[in-house]
């Protein structure tokens, strides 16, 4: 059995980016643990870590060497390799001397497809000590790193610039270089608790040796727990909670290498700015947790971590509320500044600032979302007063200079804005809730304005941006156009907004400024990509539900997607139905049926010519489901529909059984063929059945 000890890397740099380090680190894990894979190497468990100067990876187990492998090479054919006499062919010599042997001691293989000459040989594995440079360099080269950078000399490229390597198996260090550094035994510690470097023994001593010979915590996910009960005990003692620490955990972590959790304060009066506004100051400029009292109030204090223990630390609470002091101030003076305008006033300016190119300036933006509101709220019986006064002023706060020194706030300095200038508390709302939902999994607008405005925005951007044909390519997005369309799809099925996408997408595309007159290619793209959005919005929500069944109602192109769920969810309860199999499988007959028929025409059918009593029987089925369907699918009630329509299972199954659609009478054969057009057209009503698969 191959001899396996544990392995350690260690890659030392620079301080990594933050907000980065996390996904780095993953990567590293899973780009190492696929080439030794690939290498066939034989390993264990590996474990990830990183802090801001280190990516390391440990493999639990790691074989010293390849298995030796046999290798078979395959030649000629038996009857091309030798002629009639028993003499090798020249393809046989050259096949001989190409393995380094004689004809003679070529071995045959027989298949079902005939005879081959063939060699076998027994490949040695290599060492892992030979591989493992190589295969760390391959992972190192494969991380997510949008930009490399070069240093010194050299012309390496990496993220960050390296400086040591650890290369360990077991007790052995690997000799060869990685990303141009030569490999060693030597780590580096903390930059202010240690100095000089740091004998790794073995890889099962490497986390335990960082922290008590480097004040080092390599380890991401303890570091990360230190820190959450660390800074949740801290604003306990205070008094308070944390408030908005999910935005700060991960990248705090990738901050410190020696996490200490410290209190600060700053003074009363900046609890007057808006709560968003405070929160942001201190968690995206600082990194510092906010705390608020069990009402939600937020307080005078915030938690700070140290990298390091200071032998002082009054001096670093003091230095980092020095800090945040003319941070506040400048929110302050945003905040009084940019009330001393309205938004209205604001409108003309916004003329003057380019949206995207070609696409007009924010003022026609403008424009043409108040456009799409005011048709939205008529298509849903709803008052467009407030929505369209709501558009009109939504990008009025990007002017302002809370804004322009916060950009996430957006939108949400706009309903404040708006609020201080007087407008309705629908008007204020509807401006603040535009942009949502921001990211994955954040909150849907909860008003009624607030959700046509930002279906209208959201709109209008994919509209403009596909019509200037800068729409998204492979993993590039810089307009975020996936994200607005998701976010299209969840508020028209979460919030049930019954609109006509299709038509709105229409008036979207209408209202851009490109001068094209035939946008119907342009539309159809469109819907297409939102759609594709669509599919997986569903497939992600509903573990259980299959592509076909997601296919089967896709095929029917709905305009609205409230719809679009209604029929979703009446094809999932019909496939529950016992008949569903046996009507799955008949509309699926009924298709190929027809698909060969080709066009019959405009036939419709005679009762006079329905001669056996299965189709007869069909027929009258057929008639009775119509009538009893038709109303229902008036109503949306999908699910009772195709509950009705499972009736038809025994007419369906009989005909089958005992009637033979193509007969040689023409006038019967299209007769029957019509008979089950329309059998299959009432089932399109709701959805495609026929590409289930039940059973």
């Amino acid at each position: 059995m191959n001899k396996a000890d544990d392995f350690l890397v260690e890659i030392g740099t620079e301080e990594l980016p933050p907000k980065a380090l996390r996904a780095l680190m993953e990567a590293f894990g899973e780009n190492l643990a696929r080439e030794l894979d690939n290498a066939r190497l034989e390993h264990g468990d590996v474990q990830v870590y990183a802090s801001p100067r280190r990516l390391s990876v440990i493999v639990n187990d790691l074989a010293y060497c390849q298995e030796d492998r046999k290798t078979e090479q395959k030649g000629p054919p038996v009857n091309v390799a030798f002629g009639a006499d028993g003499e090798p062919s020249p393809a046989a010599t050259a096949f001989a001397e190409k393995c380094g042997v004689a004809v003679s001691d070529l071995r045959r293989r027989k298949s079902d497809k005939g005879e081959w000459l063939t060699w076998e040989t027994l490949e040695k594995g290599k060492t892992t000590a030979e591989l493992i440079p190589a295969l760390v360099d391959l992972s190192l080269a494969a991380l997510p790193i949008p930009r490399r950078m070069r240093w010194g000399a050299g012309e390496v490229e990496f993220v960050r610039p390296i400086h040591w390597v650890v290369l360990l198996h077991g007790k052995n260090t690997i000799a060869g270089t990685v990303m141009g550094v030569v490999a060693g035994n030597q780590s580096r510690g903390h930059r202010v608790h240690s100095s000089g470097t740091i004998t790794i023994a073995a890889p099962a001593n490497y986390l335990e040796t960082l922290e008590k010979k480097g004040h080092v915590i390599a380890d991401f996910a303890r570091r990360r727990k230190m820190i959450l009960d660390g800074v949740a005990a801290t604003a306990a003692d205070a008094g308070g909670r944390v408030v908005e620490g999910d935005l700060l955990y991960d990248e705090v972590t990738a901050l410190v290498e020696w996490p200490v959790p410290m209190l600060g304060r700053f003074d009363d009066q900046y609890l007057e700015l808006p709560r968003e506004v405070v929160i942001t100051t201190l968690t995206r400029h600082q990194r510092y947790f906010p705390v608020a009292n069990d009402a939600g109030e937020l307080l005078p204090i915030f938690i700070t971590v140290a990298n390091l223990e200071s032998a002082d630390p009054t001096q670093v609470r003091d230095g980092n509320e020095r800090v945040i002091r003319p941070r506040l101030a400048d929110a302050a003076f945003f905040w009084d500044n940019d009330r001393r305008r309205t938004l209205a006033s604001r409108q003309d300016d916004l003329r003057e600032v380019v949206y995207q190119r070609g696409l007009g300036s924010l003022f026609e933006k403008s424009q043409r979302v108040t456009g799409l509101v005011k048709w939205m709220a008529a298509s849903l019986d709803h008052s467009g007063e407030h929505v369209a006064r709501a558009a009109a002023l939504a990008k009025c706060d990007l002017l302002t200079g809370m804004v322009g020194e916060f950009p996430d706030l957006q939108g949400t300095m706009g309903r404040y804005y708006a609020a201080s200038d007087g407008e309705p508390g629908p008007v204020a709302a509807a401006i603040g809730e535009h942009y949502q939902p921001r990211f994955a999994g954040d909150e849907l607008p909860a008003s009624i304005d607030g959700q046509i405005l930002a279906v209208a925005d959201k709109v209008d951007t994919l509209a403009g941006i596909f019509s200037i044909d800068k729409k998204p390519s492979g993993n590039r997005d810089p307009f975020g156009l996936r994200r607005a369309a998701l976010g299209i799809v969840r508020i028209l099925v979460e919030r049930g907004l019954d609109v006509d996408l299709k038509a709105l997408l229409a008036r979207a595309l209408d209202a851009q400024p490109d001068g094209q007159t035939d946008k119907s290619e342009l539309a159809a793209d469109l819907y297409a990509y939102i759609t594709d959005r669509l599919r997986r919005y569903f497939l992600d929500r509903d573990p259980g539900l299959s592509a076909e069944t997601f296919e089967s109602v896709m095929v029917r192109e709905p305009s609205s997607l409230l719809d679009f769920d209604r029929r979703l969810a009446a094809v999932q309860t019909f496939a529950r139905l016992d008949q569903a199999g046996s009507l799955a499988a008949a509309n699926k007959r009924i298709a190929n049926i027809l698909r060969k028929a080709g066009d019959t025409g405009d036939v419709s059918i005679k009762e006079k010519l329905l001669l056996e009593d299965a189709e007869l029987a069909l027929f009258s089925a057929l008639v009775s489901a119509r009538e009893k369907v038709a109303p229902l699918l008036a109503l949306r009630s999908y699910a009772e529909a195709l509950n009705e329509l499972a009736d038809l299972r025994d007419p369906v199954d009989k005909f089958f059984d005992t009637v033979l659609v193509m007969a040689d009478d023409e006038a019967v054969r299209s007769n029957r063929l019509a008979l089950l057009g329309e059998l299959r057209a009432l089932f399109l009503e709701v959805a495609d059945i026929s590409r289930l698969s039940i059973g």
